[in-house]
């Protein structure tokens, strides 16, 4: 007898259909990427507004003297870090929530479930364009700052990067969750922004983290912005970001995410 072998092959049919699904979420995301550049309001205030705020706060003359901040820094100098927070704030918790809420409200969500695009993509498409737009804002508000003011560049750049990937993160799946909890489009614009003001209040907006009574910043230390501004602080001077710092991110984050998962319904 001749041995048949038992190893599984995948069938042409599954082949289509895998390939058929990665390019609809292809399709998917390029569609909300064009749909994103041409939403002025959501461009300006996660891209336009932040910079903006940066320009305005080097204007004053005290913001850019020496010995204006904590251990010999400029203001503006601190506040580099708390304008790319801004902007993350503003992609995961102003912008991206209603425009999922909105889709789930008037039943776009569940008209895809009927086509080889699944709701899954759409959601991964709104966090990617507003993860990178949010990412760039950052970019430029960097080199905005450098450019202008003459704020040093981060001299630890892999600290950086990795304290922002997370807390970017961490922005958007609060915002997911936001969107979960939500049954309109108007009660999550709403909820976002009765909570987006404290939340630029931790990140250091009105007063930067380090600038900040030491009860307070060690209370604010555990917000995920409030210990991101901290870590992205330290990378910013050449430090590691602290141990403690990060898993603060990381841990909202987590919790975050499960959350988000555990209530986000498609219709």
């Amino acid at each position: 007898m001749t041995p048949t072998s038992a190893s599984p092959t995948r069938s042409p049919d599954m082949s289509a259909s895998i390939s058929a699904s990665v390019a609809a979420s292809v399709a998917v995301l390029r569609a909300e990427a064009r749909l994103f550049r041409r939403e002025p309001a959501s461009l300006f205030w996660v891209v336009a507004f932040p910079l903006l705020l940066l320009v305005l706060v080097g204007l004053v003359p005290s913001n850019r003297a020496e010995g204006s901040a904590p251990e010999g820094a400029r203001i503006i100098d601190l506040y580099v870090p708390v304008i790319v927070l801004l902007g993350l704030i503003m992609a995961g918790i102003q912008s991206m929530p209603p425009v999922l809420t909105s889709y789930r409200e008037q039943g776009i969500l569940r008209r895809m479930s009927t086509t080889p695009v699944r709701p899954v993509s759409l959601l991964a498409s709104q966090v990617i364009v507003h993860g990178v737009a949010s990412l760039a804002a950052g970019m430029l508000a960097i080199a905005l700052g450098r450019l202008l003011y003459g704020v040093a560049l981060p001299a630890n750049i892999p600290g950086y990067t990795v304290t922002l990937v997370l807390v970017a993160l961490g922005a958007l799946v609060m915002g997911a969750l936001i969107a979960a909890l939500s049954r309109t489009a108007k009660a999550c614009t709403a909820a976002a922004t009765i909570i987006f003001f404290p939340l630029i209040f931790t990140a250091g907006v009105y007063v930067p983290v380090q600038a900040m009574p030491e009860t307070m910043r060690r209370i604010v230390e555990f917000t995920p912005f409030g210990a991101a501004s901290q870590a992205l602080d330290q990378a910013s001077s050449g430090a590691w970001p602290s141990l403690p710092h990060l898993t603060v991110v990381l841990a909202w984050t987590v919790i975050l995410a499960g959350a988000s998962a555990r209530w986000f319904r498609w219709e």
